[in-house]
């Protein structure tokens, strides 16, 4: 009897996946690669929030490595931060950060990994189109998550919060997801890499 579609789906999700050595290698390696983008950090004078590299690694480590090692590979990150390392922008570590002004943001570079991951992950090649939308669609878990977080810290008006999180900084998240997407899109990086 043929399956249907979405016994198919079930079955082939990537929760399913077998995690091998390498795997847990290139979602270390991305980990490592979104802490180097949060030391790039700039503060802003009237944000909390600073402007970092990481989102452009975290769209990327989705992308590149699928729904589920990208996540791992932001999971690995955020508990790196948690448990003491300086990984996090400004060289900041432990829970404080999490339940600060940032910490949603950081949560939402989980979801966000996740995200792009799933649409890349839709077809066969991975053409320009789908990984553009997959790095911008990545963008929406950050800033949703990202506006909790500083709602829950500044209790402010909303008019606030996006100029304090979002405003300044969607231009250049734009563009690192655009660049983002068009380094997965090519097929010699995602062999390489994977």
């Amino acid at each position: 009897m043929p399956e249907e579609p979405w016994q198919e789906l079930v079955r082939a999700d990537s929760f399913s996946m077998k995690l091998k050595p390498r795997d847990v290698t290139s979602a270390a390696v991305f980990a490592v690669l979104t802490a180097v983008g949060a030391w790039t950090s700039i503060p802003l004078p009237f944000t909390p929030v600073p402007f970092t590299l990481q989102v452009f690694f975290v769209v990327l480590s989705g992308v590149i490595l699928g729904a589920m090692r990208g996540t791992l590979a932001q999971v690995i990150y955020v508990l790196l931060g948690l448990i003491g390392f300086p990984v996090f922008a400004g060289g900041e570590s432990g829970p404080s950060v999490l339940i600060g002004p940032t910490g949603g943001y950081l949560v939402g570079f989980i979801l966000a990994a996740y995200v792009s991951g799933r649409i890349a992950q839709t077809g066969r090649s991975p053409t320009l189109r789908r990984m553009t939308v997959a790095s911008l669609m990545g963008l929406v878990p950050i800033y949703a998550l990202g506006e909790i977080g500083l709602w829950l810290w500044l209790r402010s008006p909303m008019s606030f919060l996006l100029m304090a999180g979002v405003i300044p900084f969607l231009p250049g998240d734009v563009i690192k997801a655009v660049v983002a997407a068009l380094l997965a899109s090519r097929e010699q990086l995602r062999r390489f890499i994977r």
